[in-house]
């Protein structure tokens, strides 16, 4: 019996910002799958027609003169839309380059994108949780693949192409082992709450021995080192509170107030979809949205609350 075909696109964008309701791409790669093996590929600069920010200009290196030739969105859809055609595109934060192709469709042809979407950065967390960062240059280096020149479309998309397939055999095999569990599911959650439960006595345990370490240094003590060459030491580090009017002006001066100040967004997502604000207030807040990320995760609500 034949063996079906899969074709997946793999892809990345460069953009003139992050915004994608006001933004636009500057370039465009995709690399064609055909049961995980790389059969195609297609790359195109845009030209825009708008400022390309510095910002952005600082992570990928396209600038004005390098698209002012280049086709231009009206020009570069169709043969990007008959690359992808109707297959599932696959990307790293899927939402942000998908977003960027479905509204430069909308523009060009009426119509949105349907393909499905396929969140590699999503995949990552899913079969390693443990690991700092979950970006494109972890996922490459995790799969012992060559990052080069990141940050332009290519190479991006090539080098997820080439990790692609070994996460999704990971993946997939995670989630035939989540399938088979789904039956057990009342069990499993009972278990689930027994292991919190142990990690948050573990947890008051550790303060505990904190606790002990503290006061042995306090009283004088010396650095104690493990068998397996761990030093256990003592550290103070004095830290201030500032009051933010009294500083803002000198942060300002600086250039440093963005550094120094960040913005809680959770905060501000609150308060544009839930306080009663003015519809021009409630504007100005969405105009001032710069990047979509999709978090998807479950949440126990404690019995009595």
């Amino acid at each position: 019996m034949a063996r079906k075909k899969v074709i997946e696109i793999v892809l990345d964008t460069e953009t003139t910002g992050l915004d994608y309701t006001k933004e636009r791409m500057v370039e465009f790669a995709g690399v064609r799958l055909e049961n995980g093996k790389i059969k195609d590929e297609f790359q195109t600069l845009i030209n825009p027609q708008q400022h390309i920010r510095k910002s952005s200009i600082a992570i990928h290196g396209i600038t004005q003169e390098m698209v002012e030739d280049a086709p231009t969105e009206a020009e570069a859809m169709p043969k990007i839309l008959e690359f992808i055609g109707d297959y599932p595109i696959v990307a790293h934060n899927a939402i942000f380059d998908y977003s960027y192709l479905n509204e430069a469709s909308l523009r060009t042809t009426g119509n949105p994108i349907k393909n499905e979407r396929i969140d590699t950065q999503f995949m990552f967390k899913e079969i390693y949780p443990e690991m700092e960062s979950h970006g494109l240059d972890a996922l490459t280096k995790k799969f012992d693949i060559e990052l080069v020149n990141h940050h332009r479309a290519m190479a991006d998309a090539m080098s997820l192409a080439l990790a692609y397939p070994k996460l999704k055999k990971l993946y997939l095999q995670k989630y035939d082992w989540e399938n088979k569990q789904l039956e057990n599911i009342e069990y499993l959650f009972e278990r689930f709450l027994r292991i919190q439960q142990s990690v948050n006595t573990m947890q008051a345990e550790l303060q505990d021995l904190k606790s002990v370490f503290k006061l042995y240094f306090e009283l004088g003590g010396k650095p104690i080192t493990s068998q397996n060459g761990d030093m256990l030491v003592y550290q103070s580090k004095q830290s201030f509170h500032y009051d933010f009017e009294d500083v803002k002006d000198v942060l300002e001066e600086l250039g440093a107030l963005n550094k120094a100040v960040k913005l809680n967004c959770g905060f501000v997502d609150r308060l544009c979809n839930g306080f009663n604000l003015e519809d021009c207030q409630r504007e100005a807040i969405k105009n001032a949205r710069k990047e979509i990320t999709e978090n998807r995760n479950v949440q126990i609500i404690k019995a009595g609350k």
